[in-house]
């Protein structure tokens, strides 16, 4: 990268050229996402945005003449883990990167809410100086919280040769979102929301997710709520209560717990 910048590419305004890198998500398993896996199997092109990722499954390797089955240690063998950049995004930088491509097409606004904060956090500390291994650490905790398959730290990037592999299906986020209910009113003089509980329950001290259209993404801690013009500790369904929001929600709005996955 550092060589491709000293070449001082300009493109037909003369402006120099500016260097984008894949920073953050998912690795396809064939190179350049060349994969014509999805198109022989299911008649889904991945060259053509359509792929069905069939090397995210299981697969058994059996020999044909025998019959007798390849024993793999691994049996998620096509399915590599989720690139991750941000600790060494000071060396990225520094090479003359000027965008980094961040995987979001498809995924939770929970999840593109938490990426980006995490890399915006990360390049305005390498930019001020206070880009250390302990805010790495807990940027990384806070990606692992949403979907991932397991984070490969620095990917090909670093020089290694052979790819990490994520060893089971699906996602390995530490964090998971239970649906309560949606928004149902919103005093903007007061910061209150009305809540409408439609399943399970919520108390105080619970983490609090709250999405939608407009809204983007909101997270509180849930501190105080009101039901029946009472203070309580808990609600449960059915019950309509109202707490402080600190930025403004709207109708139906839908607002989850945010909890510890069981892994």
């Amino acid at each position: 990268i550092k060589d491709i910048k000293k070449e001082n590419i300009t493109g037909p305004n003369g402006e120099l050229v500016q260097i984008e890198i894949f920073a953050h998500g998912a690795l396809c398993v064939a190179i350049s996402g060349k994969c014509y896996m999805s198109l022989a199997t299911r008649n889904a092109s991945a060259n053509r945005g359509a792929c069905n990722q069939t090397c995210r499954h299981a697969y058994r390797v059996t020999d044909e003449e025998t019959g007798e089955e390849l024993v793999i240690d691994n049996k998620y063998i096509m399915s590599p883990k989720d690139l991750c950049t941000i600790g060494f995004l000071d060396q990225i930088l520094d090479a003359g990167v000027s965008v980094l491509k961040l995987e979001g097409r498809g995924r939770s606004p929970d999840y593109v809410h938490t990426v980006t904060k995490c890399y915006r956090e990360a390049v305005e500390a390498v930019k001020n100086g206070t880009y250390t291994e302990a805010k790495i650490a807990q940027w990384i905790k806070e990606l692992e919280s949403v979907y991932n398959r397991g984070l490969w730290q620095g990917g090909y990037y670093l020089g290694k040769e052979l790819g990490e592999w994520s060893g089971a299906y699906g996602s390995k986020a530490t964090k998971e979102n239970e649906y309560i209910g949606s928004i149902t009113n919103y005093f903007r003089k007061n910061g209150i929301a009305e809540l409408t509980i439609e399943t399970g329950e919520i108390k105080l001290g619970d983490e609090l997710l709250i999405t939608g259209e407009t809204t983007g993404v909101l997270k509180l801690k849930l501190e105080s709520m009101v039901l029946d013009e009472k203070q309580v500790q808990t609600a449960k369904k059915g019950d309509i209560v109202t707490f402080f929001a600190p930025e403004k929600v709207r109708k139906s709005d839908k607002l989850f717990v945010v909890k510890d996955r069981k892994l």
